[in-house]
Protein backbone atom coordinates (compact mmCIF):
# COMPACT_ATOMS: atom_id res chain seq x y z
CA UNK A 1 0.00 0.00 0.00
CA UNK A 2 3.18 2.38 1.01
CA UNK A 3 4.62 1.38 -2.77
CA UNK A 4 1.39 2.35 -4.58
CA UNK A 5 1.00 5.54 -2.40
CA UNK A 6 4.52 6.33 -3.55
CA UNK A 7 4.19 5.28 -7.23
CA UNK A 8 1.25 7.36 -7.35
CA UNK A 9 2.65 10.70 -5.64
CA UNK A 10 5.10 10.12 -7.87
CA UNK A 11 2.53 10.68 -11.23
CA UNK A 12 0.88 13.27 -9.67
CA UNK A 13 3.89 15.09 -9.10
CA UNK A 14 4.64 14.16 -12.85
CA UNK A 15 1.55 15.33 -13.82
CA UNK A 16 1.59 18.62 -12.22
CA UNK A 17 5.10 19.28 -13.45
CA UNK A 18 3.80 18.91 -17.03
CA UNK A 19 1.09 21.41 -16.65
CA UNK A 20 3.33 23.58 -14.94
CA UNK A 21 5.68 23.62 -18.32
CA UNK A 22 2.74 23.56 -20.35
CA UNK A 23 0.76 26.65 -18.33
CA UNK A 24 4.18 28.24 -18.67
CA UNK A 25 4.79 27.67 -22.25
CA UNK A 26 1.47 28.50 -23.42
CA UNK A 27 2.04 31.88 -21.18
CA UNK A 28 5.81 32.15 -23.59
CA UNK A 29 3.42 31.83 -26.45
CA UNK A 30 0.79 34.33 -25.87
CA UNK A 31 3.57 37.11 -24.13
CA UNK A 32 5.44 36.56 -27.42
CA UNK A 33 2.03 36.97 -29.71
CA UNK A 34 1.40 40.48 -27.95
CA UNK A 35 4.97 41.51 -28.32
CA UNK A 36 4.77 40.90 -32.01
CA UNK A 37 1.53 42.78 -32.39
CA UNK A 38 2.76 45.51 -30.71
CA UNK A 39 6.14 45.90 -32.71
CA UNK A 40 4.06 45.80 -36.38
CA UNK A 41 1.32 48.80 -34.90
CA UNK A 42 4.31 50.33 -33.78
CA UNK A 43 5.81 49.94 -36.75
CA UNK A 44 2.65 50.64 -38.68
CA UNK A 45 1.76 54.01 -36.29
CA UNK A 46 5.39 55.16 -37.08
CA UNK A 47 5.68 54.24 -40.68
CA UNK A 48 2.32 55.21 -41.83
CA UNK A 49 2.88 58.77 -41.97
CA UNK A 50 6.33 58.14 -44.50
CA UNK A 51 4.59 55.98 -46.55
CA UNK A 52 1.78 58.47 -47.60
CA UNK A 53 4.56 61.20 -47.67
CA UNK A 54 5.89 59.25 -50.27
CA UNK A 55 2.73 58.13 -52.05
CA UNK A 56 1.88 61.82 -51.89
CA UNK A 57 4.86 63.22 -53.45
CA UNK A 58 4.24 61.07 -57.08
CA UNK A 59 0.59 62.39 -57.16
CA UNK A 60 -0.86 65.73 -58.50
CA UNK A 61 -2.53 68.16 -55.70
CA UNK A 62 -5.79 67.27 -56.51
CA UNK A 63 -5.52 63.46 -56.06
CA UNK A 64 -3.51 64.22 -52.53
CA UNK A 65 -7.45 65.88 -52.10
CA UNK A 66 -9.74 63.25 -53.23
CA UNK A 67 -11.61 61.18 -51.35
CA UNK A 68 -12.09 58.22 -50.01
CA UNK A 69 -7.86 58.50 -49.99
CA UNK A 70 -5.59 56.16 -52.07
CA UNK A 71 -2.46 55.10 -51.57
CA UNK A 72 -1.75 53.92 -55.05
CA UNK A 73 -2.24 56.56 -58.19
CA UNK A 74 -3.22 55.83 -61.54
CA UNK A 75 -1.57 58.91 -62.82
CA UNK A 76 2.04 57.99 -61.22
CA UNK A 77 4.24 60.38 -62.24
CA UNK A 78 7.49 62.29 -61.41
CA UNK A 79 6.64 65.94 -61.90
CA UNK A 80 7.03 67.03 -58.51
CA UNK A 81 10.82 65.72 -58.23
CA UNK A 82 11.68 66.47 -61.74
CA UNK A 83 10.28 70.52 -60.26
CA UNK A 84 12.77 70.17 -57.78
CA UNK A 85 15.65 68.73 -59.27
CA UNK A 86 15.98 71.04 -62.34
CA UNK A 87 14.97 74.04 -60.30
CA UNK A 88 18.41 76.11 -59.48
CA UNK A 89 16.73 77.92 -56.56
CA UNK A 90 15.58 74.39 -55.38
CA UNK A 91 18.85 72.69 -55.43
CA UNK A 92 20.11 75.29 -53.73
CA UNK A 93 18.61 74.87 -50.73
CA UNK A 94 19.94 71.09 -50.65
CA UNK A 95 23.69 72.70 -51.40
CA UNK A 96 23.46 75.03 -48.44
CA UNK A 97 22.34 72.06 -46.25
CA UNK A 98 24.97 70.31 -47.04
CA UNK A 99 27.81 72.79 -46.84
CA UNK A 100 26.56 73.97 -43.15
CA UNK A 101 25.80 70.38 -41.93
CA UNK A 102 28.93 68.97 -43.03
CA UNK A 103 31.19 71.71 -42.60
CA UNK A 104 29.42 71.90 -38.46
CA UNK A 105 29.85 68.25 -38.38
CA UNK A 106 33.59 68.26 -38.89
CA UNK A 107 34.02 71.07 -37.08
CA UNK A 108 32.43 70.08 -33.81
CA UNK A 109 34.28 66.35 -34.46
CA UNK A 110 37.70 68.10 -34.49
CA UNK A 111 36.85 70.49 -31.51
CA UNK A 112 35.09 67.72 -28.94
CA UNK A 113 37.95 65.47 -30.03
CA UNK A 114 40.43 67.56 -28.63
CA UNK A 115 38.11 68.48 -25.76
CA UNK A 116 37.44 65.24 -24.60
CA UNK A 117 40.95 64.42 -24.61
CA UNK A 118 41.72 67.19 -22.56
CA UNK A 119 39.26 66.19 -19.91
CA UNK A 120 40.04 62.28 -20.07
CA UNK A 121 43.01 62.55 -19.84
CA UNK A 122 44.41 65.71 -17.90
CA UNK A 123 44.03 67.61 -14.87
CA UNK A 124 44.26 71.23 -15.09
CA UNK A 125 42.36 74.71 -13.80
CA UNK A 126 39.16 75.24 -13.83
CA UNK A 127 38.17 71.42 -15.39
CA UNK A 128 35.08 71.48 -13.02
CA UNK A 129 33.75 74.85 -13.71
CA UNK A 130 34.54 73.91 -17.44
CA UNK A 131 32.40 70.82 -17.01
CA UNK A 132 29.62 72.75 -15.79
CA UNK A 133 29.79 74.75 -18.22
CA UNK A 134 29.56 72.43 -21.15
CA UNK A 135 26.68 70.58 -19.05
CA UNK A 136 24.15 74.28 -18.54
CA UNK A 137 24.76 75.33 -22.04
CA UNK A 138 23.35 71.89 -23.19
CA UNK A 139 20.41 72.34 -20.51
CA UNK A 140 19.58 75.95 -21.69
CA UNK A 141 16.72 75.84 -24.70
CA UNK A 142 17.89 76.86 -27.76
CA UNK A 143 14.99 79.19 -28.53
CA UNK A 144 15.77 81.38 -25.77
CA UNK A 145 19.06 82.76 -27.67
CA UNK A 146 17.27 83.75 -30.79
CA UNK A 147 17.07 86.97 -30.38
CA UNK A 148 20.65 87.49 -28.59
CA UNK A 149 22.30 85.45 -31.28
CA UNK A 150 20.51 87.38 -33.96
CA UNK A 151 22.22 90.63 -32.61
CA UNK A 152 25.32 89.02 -32.07
CA UNK A 153 25.56 87.62 -35.63
CA UNK A 154 24.21 91.54 -37.38
CA UNK A 155 26.75 92.88 -35.04
CA UNK A 156 30.21 90.77 -36.40
CA UNK A 157 29.09 90.80 -39.79
CA UNK A 158 28.27 86.90 -39.93
CA UNK A 159 24.11 87.69 -40.79
CA UNK A 160 23.55 85.85 -43.86
CA UNK A 161 26.50 83.93 -44.23
CA UNK A 162 27.67 80.25 -43.77
CA UNK A 163 30.19 80.97 -40.77
CA UNK A 164 27.10 82.66 -38.95
CA UNK A 165 24.86 79.77 -39.20
CA UNK A 166 27.87 77.40 -38.48
CA UNK A 167 29.01 78.69 -35.57
CA UNK A 168 25.57 79.10 -34.13
CA UNK A 169 24.86 75.22 -34.73
CA UNK A 170 28.25 74.62 -33.13
CA UNK A 171 26.83 76.20 -29.82
CA UNK A 172 24.08 73.88 -29.67
CA UNK A 173 26.23 70.59 -31.03
CA UNK A 174 29.43 70.91 -29.16
CA UNK A 175 28.37 70.10 -25.77
CA UNK A 176 26.59 66.74 -26.50
CA UNK A 177 29.65 65.95 -28.54
CA UNK A 178 32.36 67.11 -25.57
CA UNK A 179 30.36 64.88 -22.97
CA UNK A 180 29.86 61.74 -25.90
CA UNK A 181 33.95 61.85 -26.60
CA UNK A 182 34.85 62.40 -22.82
CA UNK A 183 33.14 59.01 -21.85
CA UNK A 184 33.96 57.04 -24.76
CA UNK A 185 37.72 58.09 -24.04
CA UNK A 186 36.80 57.36 -20.17
CA UNK A 187 36.54 53.71 -21.22
CA UNK A 188 39.65 53.37 -23.22
CA UNK A 189 42.77 52.23 -21.09
CA UNK A 190 45.07 54.88 -19.84
CA UNK A 191 48.22 52.10 -20.86
CA UNK A 192 47.57 52.97 -24.29
CA UNK A 193 48.62 56.93 -24.07
CA UNK A 194 51.43 55.57 -21.70
CA UNK A 195 53.08 53.34 -23.89
CA UNK A 196 53.20 55.38 -26.81
CA UNK A 197 55.10 58.30 -24.29
CA UNK A 198 57.38 55.49 -23.53
CA UNK A 199 58.35 55.22 -27.23
CA UNK A 200 58.92 58.90 -27.29
CA UNK A 201 56.00 60.07 -28.64
CA UNK A 202 53.57 63.32 -27.20
CA UNK A 203 50.36 63.70 -26.30
CA UNK A 204 49.07 64.22 -30.38
CA UNK A 205 50.37 61.26 -31.63
CA UNK A 206 49.18 59.39 -28.92
CA UNK A 207 45.67 60.96 -29.71
CA UNK A 208 45.58 60.73 -33.62
CA UNK A 209 47.14 57.71 -33.93
CA UNK A 210 46.13 55.25 -31.32
CA UNK A 211 42.75 56.57 -29.49
CA UNK A 212 40.87 58.31 -32.67
CA UNK A 213 41.17 55.00 -34.91
CA UNK A 214 40.15 52.70 -31.46
CA UNK A 215 37.54 55.57 -30.94
CA UNK A 216 35.57 55.11 -33.85
CA UNK A 217 32.49 54.05 -32.74
CA UNK A 218 32.46 57.19 -30.59
CA UNK A 219 33.12 59.06 -33.09
CA UNK A 220 30.63 57.82 -35.76
CA UNK A 221 27.54 58.23 -33.39
CA UNK A 222 28.75 62.08 -32.27
CA UNK A 223 29.02 62.72 -36.36
CA UNK A 224 25.34 61.35 -36.97
CA UNK A 225 24.06 63.06 -34.19
CA UNK A 226 25.82 66.25 -35.24
CA UNK A 227 24.82 66.20 -39.15
CA UNK A 228 21.49 65.29 -37.92
CA UNK A 229 20.95 68.53 -35.63
CA UNK A 230 22.59 70.67 -38.39
CA UNK A 231 20.41 68.85 -41.34
CA UNK A 232 17.08 69.59 -39.53
CA UNK A 233 17.46 72.88 -37.40
CA UNK A 234 14.86 75.32 -38.73
CA UNK A 235 14.47 78.24 -36.28
CA UNK A 236 17.90 79.58 -36.31
CA UNK A 237 18.22 78.55 -40.32
CA UNK A 238 15.03 81.05 -40.67
CA UNK A 239 16.00 83.68 -38.65
CA UNK A 240 19.83 84.07 -39.39
CA UNK A 241 19.36 83.75 -43.13
CA UNK A 242 16.99 86.68 -45.35
CA UNK A 243 18.01 85.85 -49.00
CA UNK A 244 16.81 82.39 -50.87
CA UNK A 245 20.51 81.67 -51.77
CA UNK A 246 21.22 81.29 -48.26
CA UNK A 247 18.27 78.90 -47.18
CA UNK A 248 18.30 75.39 -46.01
CA UNK A 249 16.22 72.33 -46.79
CA UNK A 250 13.56 73.18 -44.09
CA UNK A 251 13.32 76.31 -45.10
CA UNK A 252 13.30 75.60 -48.70
CA UNK A 253 9.97 73.35 -47.46
CA UNK A 254 8.26 76.02 -45.77
CA UNK A 255 9.12 78.53 -48.83
CA UNK A 256 6.31 76.24 -50.93
CA UNK A 257 3.48 76.76 -48.99
CA UNK A 258 2.30 80.00 -50.75
CA UNK A 259 -0.04 82.57 -49.70
CA UNK A 260 -2.93 81.40 -52.11
CA UNK A 261 -2.03 77.65 -52.80
CA UNK A 262 0.40 74.98 -51.53
CA UNK A 263 2.21 72.84 -53.57
CA UNK A 264 1.95 69.84 -51.33
CA UNK A 265 3.75 67.25 -54.04
CA UNK A 266 6.60 69.36 -54.13
CA UNK A 267 6.57 69.72 -50.29
CA UNK A 268 6.29 66.15 -49.78
CA UNK A 269 9.07 65.06 -52.50
CA UNK A 270 11.64 67.81 -51.03
CA UNK A 271 10.47 65.84 -47.66
CA UNK A 272 11.63 62.72 -49.07
CA UNK A 273 14.96 64.21 -50.73
CA UNK A 274 15.64 65.81 -47.27
CA UNK A 275 15.38 62.58 -45.56
CA UNK A 276 17.61 60.97 -47.67
CA UNK A 277 21.01 61.96 -46.18
CA UNK A 278 20.32 61.57 -42.81
CA UNK A 279 18.39 57.50 -43.45
CA UNK A 280 21.53 56.84 -45.77
CA UNK A 281 24.03 57.89 -43.07
CA UNK A 282 21.95 56.01 -40.07
CA UNK A 283 21.67 52.99 -42.03
CA UNK A 284 25.07 53.13 -43.06
CA UNK A 285 27.04 53.52 -39.83
CA UNK A 286 24.22 51.87 -37.70
CA UNK A 287 26.45 48.97 -36.27
CA UNK A 288 29.33 52.33 -34.90
CA UNK A 289 26.02 54.66 -34.41
CA UNK A 290 24.58 51.95 -31.71
CA UNK A 291 28.13 50.81 -30.44
CA UNK A 292 29.04 54.43 -29.92
CA UNK A 293 26.28 55.16 -27.56
CA UNK A 294 26.61 52.20 -25.54
CA UNK A 295 30.55 52.37 -25.09
CA UNK A 296 30.23 56.33 -24.15
CA UNK A 297 27.65 55.66 -21.35
CA UNK A 298 29.52 54.16 -18.98
CA UNK A 299 33.44 54.08 -17.61
CA UNK A 300 35.28 51.26 -17.24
Amino acid sequence: MTAETTVRSAELRDIETRRGTTVRRRKRVILKFFIIVALITGALFAGSPILWMLSSSFKSNTEIFEFPPRLATESFSFDAYVSILTDPEKVRFFINSYVVSLSVTALTLVVAILAAYAFSRFEFRFKRPLNMIIVSVQAVPPITLLIPYFGLMVTLGLYNTYPGLILTYMVFTLPYAIIMMTGYFNTLPRELDEAVRVDGAGSMTALWRVLVPIAVPGIVSVGVYTFMIAWNEYLFALTLTKTQDMRTVPIGIQLLMGQHSYEWNEIMAMSILGSIPVLILFLFFQRFFIGGLTSGSVKS
